[in-house]
């Protein structure tokens, strides 16, 4: 099921990126979901792109989300992003639906959420997000919490703003380069992208 989000009307030149927020109360309306706009927020400050985004509200059923997946790269999402369901629990599937849908896994995503997160929590070593290539699509799973997606997006940053533990983020356009996606340009305020220096191209006009 689609959930609208209330984006602009499309640019022409705009990046598509999918969102997924996957919980069995929120899909069924037991409480409001805050997922999905989260990663609009966040995304929305970080890129210099216009997005389109595609936006999906969904339980945790292993073949529904993997179903999501492969709808959301074939509709040409360079990018996806999901939420929920990367924890113990018998209901927590998304890994599974994200790897069972992969061409390539690229496990250092999930190594360094977790790294950043056991800066804040103990219980880190819990989660079991993963991050996967489909075709010309990155897959990434993120934390539930919006404060959770946001810190392990950016990383960790000290009073006056240096970075300390980079973020996941900050390695996504590279890799969407590699494997044949859009140009994403970050805000460096809010999370600085690193490219090797050849393949930086001239700064998109403001």
């Amino acid at each position: 099921m689609s959930e609208p989000m209330g984006s602009p009307a499309p640019h022409h030149d705009a990046v598509k990126i999918g969102i997924v927020s996957i919980s069995d109360r929120a899909s069924s309306g037991v409480y409001e979901d805050k997922g999905l706009p989260a990663l609009q927020d966040w995304l929305t400050r970080a890129l210099h792109n216009p997005i389109a985004f595609e936006s999906r509200l969904i339980p945790d059923e292993q073949d529904g989300i993997s179903a999501a997946l492969v709808e959301l790269v074939n509709a040409g999402c360079c990018l996806v992003l999901t939420t929920g369901g990367t924890g113990p629990a018998l209901r927590d599937v998304t890994p599974e639906a994200t790897l069972a849908v992969a061409h390539k896994e690229m496990p250092g995503f999930g190594e360094q959420m977790r790294q950043i997160s056991l800066k804040f929590v103990p219980t880190a070593i819990l989660s079991r997000q993963v991050a996967v290539v489909r075709d010309q699509s990155l897959i990434i799973n993120l934390p539930g919490q919006p404060k959770a997606i946001a810190e392990t997006l950016e990383g960790l940053k000290d009073a006056d703003g240096k970075q300390i533990v980079p973020g996941i983020f900050a390695a996504v356009p590279y890799c969407v380069d590699l494997i044949g996606g859009p140009y994403l340009e970050t805000r460096d305020e809010v999370c600085k992208a690193f490219r090797p220096k050849n393949a930086v191209r001239a700064p998109r006009p403001a």
